[in-house]
């Protein structure tokens, strides 16, 4: 998904930003527990996190990618030109894409995004811990959202490793 809007805005962002897409094997429900308590095993944070580009920039250049993207799909269907699905769902759904971004910008202000435990390692290292747990956790069920799901998976990784209450906060904003 990384790949589908502009990078002008991440020519100095860390590896996180050359993943192709979030997707990986996806796992039954004892391996995806399992998995959750491996990354609070693993997960280490950072004293002083490496700079990276944060994901409310990358919200803010996706916004504008995705605003210039139904600009063209609306001057096309002012000519009359026939639309691909995708522009047609564009159309049709826009403003909740907007109202979704709207609504994230309120829910993670920078100095709260700042705030968040960092990772030090891997492909997510500077970014916060949480959106790292997020990112497992989609990335090992096919993108699919399920509440409950996603509650046993963070609950098994609190087995482990607590997470502190801005952590759970952004749950839902990551």
């Amino acid at each position: 998904m990384t790949k589908i809007f502009g990078r002008s805005a991440w020519s100095q962002s860390s590896s996180f930003d050359e993943l192709e897409s979030i997707s990986s094997e996806i796992f039954g429900l004892e391996r995806f527990r399992q998995h959750a308590r491996s990354l609070a095993e693993s997960q280490k944070l950072a004293t002083s996190p490496k700079p990276v580009v944060s994901i409310i920039r990358r919200l803010d250049d996706n916004a504008r990618t995705l605003l210039e993207a139904y600009r063209n799909v609306s001057a096309a269907v002012a000519e009359g030109k026939v639309l691909t699905p995708a522009a047609e769902w564009l159309i049709d759904n826009y403003s909740l894409v907007e109202e979704q971004v709207r609504q994230t910008r309120a829910d993670l202000p920078s100095e709260f995004y700042r705030q968040l435990p960092k990772l030090a390692q891997g492909d997510l290292a500077g970014h916060p811990r949480i959106f790292g747990l997020v990112w497992a956790y989609v990335a090992h069920n096919d993108s699919q959202f399920d509440p409950v799901a996603l509650a046993d998976f963070v609950n098994e990784y609190q087995k482990i490793q607590p997470l502190t209450i801005g952590e759970l906060w952004a749950v839902a904003i990551s």
